[in-house]
């Protein structure tokens, strides 16, 4: 059975001969506001548009913003991996060809998580595009293959021995129908928000929901097991704009010290801000805070 999620995709475009799905708003402000540029947010691992619900209202009263659904995810197709790789180079071609075709100007790309690379990888991709990146509790990536290289070999060994296992679809698909119920999404939640009334019904029907659909599965395990690609430092590196990195300090999958420690070498990193009793999607929990830095970008 296909479940086709729409709630807040209302648009699509077609990529690649694949739909994806993405909001709008704010596109009035294009006459008044000419010389700014637009907003494009980017979710991370397992999230959809509607991660920014409570920021793209706000947002669009100065600014036109554009949340995608990267493909795999949310309302956008989810073609088997062996019919295109779930990898940050494919979520990093796509965001730069949104940009181009869809958005039509410079824009700011705002990602969370995975998101975050996947903003920093477009921007390398379209240079000429992008006029900044503002990356939110950034993937640290601490499961790529150079970053494995340095954990202790029992660790290292336990970490292949888990992907391998999953790499056997019965066996992930019996381990992702436990992870795609209501009670498992709260209690992975309830990790990663520290403000508990912030994991809303609605919430969890965000990320359940696209789950549903019958390559979610292959999509999960193409990206479980995937410990190639740029690491946000290789990225950081060669980053043709500037990057703006805000950081739950409460983040228990993503430490904060790590990020700092990381990105503040780079001379790219302009500002790192600090976002008190948050943990890894303050965008969601303390979208308050997170909107009016936002609102400064430009």
């Amino acid at each position: 059975m296909f479940f086709d999620y729409r709630k807040f995709a209302d648009r699509f475009w077609t990529w690649r001969g694949y739909e994806i799905g993405y909001c709008a708003e704010g596109l009035e402000n294009q006459g008044l506001e000419k010389d700014k540029p637009a907003i494009v947010l980017i979710h991370g691992f397992g999230a959809s548009v509607g991660h920014w619900r409570k920021n793209v209202p706000v947002l669009a009263q100065k600014f036109r913003v554009y949340a995608i659904d990267l493909i795999g995810f949310g309302s956008s197709a989810q073609p088997k991996p062996s019919d295109l790789p779930y990898t940050f180079e494919t979520w990093g071609h796509q965001v730069a060809d949104f940009v181009r075709e869809v958005v039509g100007d410079r824009a700011i790309l705002v990602g969370n998580s995975i998101g975050a690379v996947v903003a920093m990888q477009a921007a390398i991709y379209a240079p000429e595009m992008i006029a900044k990146t503002v990356l939110i509790n950034c993937s640290l990536r601490l499961l790529q293959e150079q970053n494995q290289l340095s954990m202790p070999w029992l660790k290292r060994l336990g970490v292949k021995t888990v992907q391998n296992i999953l790499g056997n679809r019965a066996i992930a698909k019996l381990f992702f129908d436990q992870v795609r119920q209501p009670r498992s999404v709260k209690q992975i939640l309830s990790q990663a928000y520290v403000d508990r009334s912030a994991i809303t019904d609605e919430l969890i029907e965000i990320l359940i929901k696209p789950a549903q659909n019958p390559n979610a599965v292959d999509v999960f395990m193409a990206f479980v097991r995937y410990s190639q690609g740029p690491r946000p430092e290789d990225l950081l590196a060669i980053l043709p704009c500037e990057a703006i990195v805000l950081w739950g300090d409460r983040d228990p999958w993503e430490p904060i010290e790590l990020g700092r420690k990381s990105f503040t070498r780079f001379d790219c990193v302009k500002e790192f801000i600090d976002i008190p009793n948050a943990g890894h999607c303050p965008q969601d929990e303390v979208p308050a805070i997170i909107n009016d830095i936002l609102l400064k970008v430009s």
